[in-house]
Protein backbone atom coordinates (compact mmCIF):
# COMPACT_ATOMS: atom_id res chain seq x y z
CA UNK A 1 0.00 0.00 0.00
CA UNK A 2 1.10 3.58 -0.92
CA UNK A 3 2.73 4.94 2.31
CA UNK A 4 1.83 8.91 1.12
CA UNK A 5 -1.59 7.72 0.17
CA UNK A 6 -2.72 5.68 3.56
CA UNK A 7 -2.09 9.13 5.54
CA UNK A 8 -4.99 11.03 6.43
CA UNK A 9 -4.74 14.93 5.98
CA UNK A 10 -5.87 17.45 8.71
CA UNK A 11 -8.21 20.17 7.70
CA UNK A 12 -7.73 23.62 9.40
CA UNK A 13 -10.47 25.22 10.98
CA UNK A 14 -10.70 27.46 8.46
CA UNK A 15 -10.62 25.31 5.36
CA UNK A 16 -13.67 23.74 3.74
CA UNK A 17 -13.22 20.87 1.12
CA UNK A 18 -16.40 19.82 -0.91
CA UNK A 19 -16.37 16.55 -3.02
CA UNK A 20 -19.25 15.76 -5.99
CA UNK A 21 -20.23 12.72 -7.05
CA UNK A 22 -18.52 13.45 -10.76
CA UNK A 23 -15.39 13.38 -8.48
CA UNK A 24 -14.43 16.96 -8.34
CA UNK A 25 -12.80 18.37 -5.22
CA UNK A 26 -12.46 22.05 -4.16
CA UNK A 27 -10.57 23.06 -1.14
CA UNK A 28 -11.76 26.77 0.09
CA UNK A 29 -9.85 28.63 2.42
CA UNK A 30 -8.84 32.02 3.58
CA UNK A 31 -6.61 32.62 0.92
CA UNK A 32 -8.87 31.67 -1.81
CA UNK A 33 -10.73 28.24 -3.75
CA UNK A 34 -8.99 25.87 -5.58
CA UNK A 35 -10.74 22.88 -7.42
CA UNK A 36 -9.27 19.43 -8.98
CA UNK A 37 -10.71 16.33 -10.62
CA UNK A 38 -9.95 12.98 -9.04
CA UNK A 39 -8.67 9.96 -11.47
CA UNK A 40 -11.84 7.54 -11.40
CA UNK A 41 -10.56 4.88 -9.56
CA UNK A 42 -9.48 6.96 -6.32
CA UNK A 43 -12.66 7.90 -3.54
CA UNK A 44 -12.74 10.66 -0.76
CA UNK A 45 -14.13 10.41 2.31
CA UNK A 46 -14.53 13.33 4.80
CA UNK A 47 -14.87 12.67 8.85
CA UNK A 48 -14.85 15.99 10.63
CA UNK A 49 -11.74 17.46 9.92
CA UNK A 50 -9.91 14.46 8.37
CA UNK A 51 -9.48 13.61 5.13
CA UNK A 52 -8.43 10.29 4.24
CA UNK A 53 -8.46 8.36 0.03
CA UNK A 54 -8.96 5.35 -0.96
CA UNK A 55 -8.40 3.25 -4.22
CA UNK A 56 -10.31 0.83 -5.62
CA UNK A 57 -7.70 -1.95 -6.73
CA UNK A 58 -4.05 -2.69 -6.14
CA UNK A 59 -3.28 -2.45 -9.91
CA UNK A 60 0.11 -0.18 -10.38
CA UNK A 61 -1.73 2.77 -12.19
CA UNK A 62 -4.51 2.83 -9.08
CA UNK A 63 -1.50 2.63 -6.80
CA UNK A 64 0.25 5.60 -8.05
CA UNK A 65 -2.48 7.56 -8.44
CA UNK A 66 -3.42 7.04 -4.94
CA UNK A 67 -0.10 8.70 -3.40
CA UNK A 68 -0.14 11.38 -5.98
CA UNK A 69 -4.35 12.10 -5.35
CA UNK A 70 -3.29 12.62 -1.63
CA UNK A 71 0.00 14.58 -2.24
CA UNK A 72 -1.73 16.91 -4.62
CA UNK A 73 -4.84 17.23 -1.69
CA UNK A 74 -3.09 18.12 1.14
CA UNK A 75 -0.88 21.14 -1.27
CA UNK A 76 -4.21 22.66 -1.85
CA UNK A 77 -4.92 22.60 1.52
CA UNK A 78 -1.62 24.10 2.56
CA UNK A 79 -2.25 26.34 -0.11
CA UNK A 80 -5.40 28.13 0.55
CA UNK A 81 -4.91 28.32 4.26
CA UNK A 82 -1.51 29.29 4.64
CA UNK A 83 0.13 29.90 1.10
CA UNK A 84 3.51 28.67 -0.15
CA UNK A 85 6.47 30.26 1.66
CA UNK A 86 9.83 29.59 0.13
CA UNK A 87 13.08 30.43 3.07
CA UNK A 88 16.06 31.21 1.26
CA UNK A 89 19.33 30.98 3.64
CA UNK A 90 22.72 32.59 1.95
CA UNK A 91 26.02 30.93 3.45
CA UNK A 92 29.38 32.37 2.30
CA UNK A 93 31.08 35.42 2.34
CA UNK A 94 30.30 38.35 0.00
CA UNK A 95 27.16 37.49 -0.87
CA UNK A 96 24.59 40.84 -0.54
CA UNK A 97 20.27 40.29 0.01
CA UNK A 98 17.78 42.81 0.72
Amino acid sequence: MSRIGKKAITLPSSVKIKVEDSGSVSVTGPKGTLSWNLPKNISVSIDGSTVVLTRASEERDDRAKHGLSRALLANMVTGVSTGFVKDLEIHGVGFKAA
